[in-house]
Formats: structure tokens, C-alpha cells, sequence
């Protein structure tokens, strides 16, 4: 086709969308409701309650962890095609399951996943720190995310630097070889010391370089801020907090924590100047203190307090909004006394409450089925499920993170089929996050709707750049469909990411041959703001 043919086809589409949008601004609307606003609770105003069984926002994700290559690459030192491949298993496999986001580790160990300026390439893809490997894992991995509608967070680790003890063993150029002071070694470990400022900026800045060049949709860090206590050992920092801190803190914990407070609000500050729709996010040790040492803190007797032991305060992250969503990792049983699932998300739930921060909850996959853990965890099949439907009656959690990929994919005690049968019947929008700004693109228009071997492929026009996907609903029969309709995922059948171009298409899977259905669509933005609903198509039936 000449370019002057596209041209005109593309303008011919183009007026004929504005032409049906024109005359369609009632058919989604309920009768009689004209002027209605649908936010701010407008749906249960108007509609009635959603299903509570088929929540239309809901985060469903998985940590893809690269830290030695829990997840992926499977192994150092694989060809470029063959770690391509198994990242591309794992995209498939988390639609397969119904998930929306992936959650993958790009700096784990003060190395990248990406050409950093900054920092060498990591050792766990090659075997050999600063070895190219042969493409642009972070490219790859957001592009081929993108392709299969799923958001990509790019998951940082800011002060390790090695999972060994020896600096001789980094790269030459690594900045822990060329800045030896900024360096301390504990339990084994090579870690940045927090409380230096170079050192944090520099991690910011690593950080950031990521952000700058890469569509990735969400900056991550998970637990790891100080690190865990060792028994009989010290954390030598002493010389940078007399020269840094002993002058305003006199008690060094508080230090610490001032420390890691200035990289939460820094690195918040800086994402949201650089990229204001990418979201920041934190999924910490789920106990910030027990009660017994602090009456604000949860009803639990761990071992291990973030406040206290890793300098991580938390709740004030949250209470200040310098995050944008929190995701403690409750790797507990419902009834596990020290630290009791459902106690747990209750506190969290208040946590949040008040602010723009969401909680989604930090799912152990990896203790299902297992010997070594708790009972629960080997008599209950449906340990996992039965804490999202705890999660229901805690309407502040928003989603849930299951750790890790390579424990979704065993399905041990076959727990993820359970949970998917019991909760992930639908697909789900990501939650809007308002504070990160978007806005609903204007409603697609579905050109035709196309029986095939392979479903129903429906076909449509986008009306508006800023259209980064596209939501398609299903009902029975022919008939005319309002917003109340919309309210929740029971007739929420695909999701799809737009392409460039105007025609486009989208396909439902699990259509049946000869049935007749109604169609509409919708369009949402990156940060997954939803526009009205298209005119509805129909199919026939026969």
C-alpha cells in the first residue's frame, strides 16, 4: 500500500471514530444518570458493591530474582539467545498466571543488568563481572514485559556490593575498588556504607541512570538496607559517624536511620523530577517494631526489627509518602504466633490509611511444601489462598507479590492452582496511583469483531495517544451495556498493550464457536487511568 493510501485510511478511521464518539456519549452511561460522577466511591453510590471475588484493580506480581541466579538467568555465563529464552518462559508463564506485573532484579549486587556508565556488568550474567553479554537484558526485558501488557519494576539492591568478602575479586574499574573508603565488610559481605554521602549519592545516581534511559514502569527496592544482624560481629562505621554524625546524633542508631530516610526521600524526589509516572516502591522485613517495644508497632514477637536492626524506619516512610507503594514481605502463616499473617496485615492496613501509599503484601511461595517450615506450610495446600481472602476484608491491600518466580513455577502442593482457581478467575487492572499523575485517554472504537479458530479477534481504532492499553469485556447475548456493568472484572476478559498506528486489535482467548456476545472496549493510560467504554459490537450466533 502507498504511503498516501495509509495516510488516507488512517485519516478515514480517524473520522469515523469521532463520528461514533460523537453520537455515543449515553451508551455507556446508566439511564437517567447523566452528569454522574464515578469516582470517589461513585461505583458503590450508583451501582452497588463490586464483587469482592473479582476485584477489577488489583497488583499480581512476582520477584524475578537474579541475585546468584535464583530465577534468572538460570545460571552465569549462558549465550545471550538462551537467557533471552528463559526470560521470555518467565513473561509467559506469570500471564499464563494471571499476573499484571513483574518485578525484576537489575542491580543486585552493585552491578547491572543494563550498559551503566556507573557501574560494571553484573557478574551473574556472565560469570564475569563487567563481561559484556552480548545485549541489553534491561531493554529486553522491558520491551518483551510491554509486549505482554505487564508492568515492569526495576528491583535495585542500594548497599551490597558482593556476596563475598574479597575486593580483589570485583572488577578493576568497580567504584567499590576505586573508592576503598566507602566500603565495609560484615558477615561475610561487601556493602556500601550508608552513612558516607558520596556513597549514597552514588547509588542514587546509579539508580537513576536506569531510570533515564529504560520505559521501565516502577523503581524497587526490597529488605536490604543495613544489613541483617550477625551475632558477634560489628558494623564498622564508627569513623564515618564521627566524621558525619556524632555532632547532630549523639545515639549512632539514630544516625543510621537518618541515613537511609535521606536515600528514601532523595531517590523519591529525584524519580518523580526525572519521570513523574514512575512509581517507587519498598518491600521491607514486614515487622517495623513489636509492641512490646514500642506501642505503635504490631502484635508480634520477631527476632528482627527493622526500626532497630536494619535501620529502616518504615512506617515513616510511609506516614511521610516519600514511597508510593509498601510490600511487607508477610512470610508468615495465618496463626503463627511470633508473627501471626493476620495480625500482620491489619497493622499495615492502618499503616497505610490516611495516605497515597498502596500495600500490596509480599506473598513466601517459597515456603510451600517445603520440610524445613512451619506445618502450615506443609498440611494447608491452600495456605496462599487462604491469605488473599483474608486480604478481602482488608480493602487497603491492593495486591500481592509472590516470592519467587521459580517457586510460582514449582506449584508445589499445587498452591498457585488453588489460588488462581480461587481468586484470579479474571483478569485485573494495575490500581491507579493519582499522585503519579495520567489521565483517562478517550474511549477507543471497536471497528469490527472477528470469529477465528483461535477466539474472537476484535479490532479497533485508537482515538488517543496517550492509549497505552486497552481493557475488553464480554457479555452474554446482544444487548446494550452501562457502566454498572464495568464495576468489577466478572466480565473483564483480556487486556492488551497498544501498539503504534491506529488499527489494531485485541483477542479473546476463551470465547466459544457460535455463541453470541457483546463487546466493548476501553482505553487506559500508563499509570492505567480507564476511559468510558466504546459503542458495543456484537457477535451472532451459528
Amino acid at each position: 500500500m502507498s504511503l498516501g493510501r495509509r495516510i488516507g485510511m488512517a485519516a478515514l478511521v480517524v473520522a469515523l471514530a469521532g463520528s461514533l464518539l460523537a453520537s455515543a456519549a449515553a451508551v455507556a452511561e446508566p439511564a437517567g444518570r447523566a452528569g454522574t460522577r464515578w469516582g470517589d466511591g461513585g461505583w458503590e453510590k450508583h451501582c452497588g458493591a463490586p464483587d469482592p471475588a473479582a476485584p477489577k484493580r488489583q497488583l499480581r506480581a512476582e520477584w524475578i530474582a537474579s541475585v546468584v541466579n535464583i530465577d534468572w538467568p538460570s545460571r552465569p555465563g549462558l549465550p545471550a539467545a538462551e537467557q533471552q529464552a528463559e526470560l521470555v518462559r518467565w513473561l509467559d508463564e506469570a500471564v499464563a498466571d494471571k499476573l499484571n506485573t513483574v518485578i525484576l532484579q537489575v542491580r543486585p549486587t552493585a552491578d547491572a543488568f543494563w550498559p551503566s556508565p556507573l557501574e560494571p556488568w553484573s557478574v551473574w550474567l556472565t560469570g564475569s563481572q563487567g563481561t559484556d553479554p552480548g545485549y541489553d537484558p534491561l531493554g529486553f526485558a522491558v520491551a518483551q514485559a510491554h509486549a505482554r501488557n505487564l508492568e515492569l519494576h526495576a528491583w535495585f539492591n542500594p548497599y551490597r556490593v558482593a556476596m563475598h568478602a574479597d575486593p580483589s575479586q570485583l572488577h578493576p574499574d568497580h567504584p567499590a575498588r576505586v573508592h576503598p573508603d566507602w566500603i565495609v565488610t560484615y558477615g561475610g559481605r561487601l556493602y556500601y556504607n550508608p552513612g558516607i554521602p558520596e556513597a549514597r549519592r552514588f547509588t542514587e545516581d546509579a539508580i537513576l541512570d536506569a531510570v533515564r534511559n529504560y520505559d521501565i514502569d516502577g523503581v524497587h527496592f526490597d529488605d536490604y538496607f543495613y544489613p541483617y544482624p550477625v551475632a558477634g560481629q560489628a558494623f564498622d562505621d564508627e569513623a564515618a559517624y564521627q566524621r558525619y554524625g556524632a555532632g547532630q546524633f549523639p545515639v549512632k542508631a539514630d544516625w543510621r536511620r537518618h541515613n537511609v530516610d535521606l536515600l528514601i526521600s532523595e531517590l523519591g524526589s529525584r524519580i518523580a523530577e526525572l519521570k513523574p509516572w514512575v512509581k517507587f516502591g519498598i518491600s521491607p522485613f514486614a515487622v517495623w517494631r513489636n509492641r512490646a517495644t514500642d506501642p505503635a508497632g504490631s502484635d508480634t514477637t520477631a527476632g528482627v526489627q527493622t526500626y532497630d536492626d536494619l535501620a529502616a524506619d518504615t512506617r515513616k516512610w510511609v506516614r511521610e509518602q516519600w514511597i508510593d507503594y509498601i510490600v511487607p514481605q508477610v512470610y508468615w502463616n495465618i496463626g503463627f504466633a511470633p508473627a501471626d499473617y493476620a495480625k500482620l496485615v491489619p497493622w499495615w492496613s492502618d499503616q497505610v490509611s490516611g495516605t497515597d501509599v498502596q500495600l500490596y503484601i509480599g506473598q513466601a511461595n517459597y515456603k510451600v511444601g517445603v520440610s524445613t517450615q512451619h506445618p502450615a506450610w506443609l498440611g494447608n495446600p491452600a495456605e496462599l489462598s487462604d491469605h488473599l481472602t483474608f486480604n478481602r476484608s482488608h480493602p487497603q491491600v491492593q495486591g500481592d507479590v509472590y516470592f519467587s518466580a521459580k517457586d510460582v513455577r514449582a506449584n508445589r502442593l499445587s498452591h498457585m492452582d488453588i489460588l488462581i482457581a480461587e481468586h484470579y478467575a479474571h483478569p485485573a487492572l494495575v490500581p491507579t496511583m493519582p499522585q503519579r499523575g495520567g489521565q483517562a485517554p478517550r474511549r477507543p472504537v471497536i471497528v469490527d469483531v472477528r470469529p477465528g479458530p483461535d477466539g474472537v479477534q476484535i479490532r479497533w481504532a485508537r482515538t488517543d495517544r496517550a492509549t497505552a492499553s486497552v481493557a475488553l469485556y464480554r457479555f452474554d447475548g446482544a444487548r446494550w451495556v452501562d457502566r454498572c456493568a464495568l464495576a468489577d472484572a466478572r466480565h473483564l476478559v483480556a487486556t492488551g498493550r497498544a501498539a503504534g498506528g491506529v488499527l489494531q486489535s485485541v483477542t479473546d482467548p476463551t470465547a466459544e464457536p457460535g455463541r453470541a456476545y457483546t463487546y466493548v472496549l476501553t482505553a487506559l493510560d500508563r499509570l492505567h487511568h480507564e476511559s468510558p467504554a466504546s459503542i458495543p459490537r456484537w457477535t451472532l450466533p451459528g
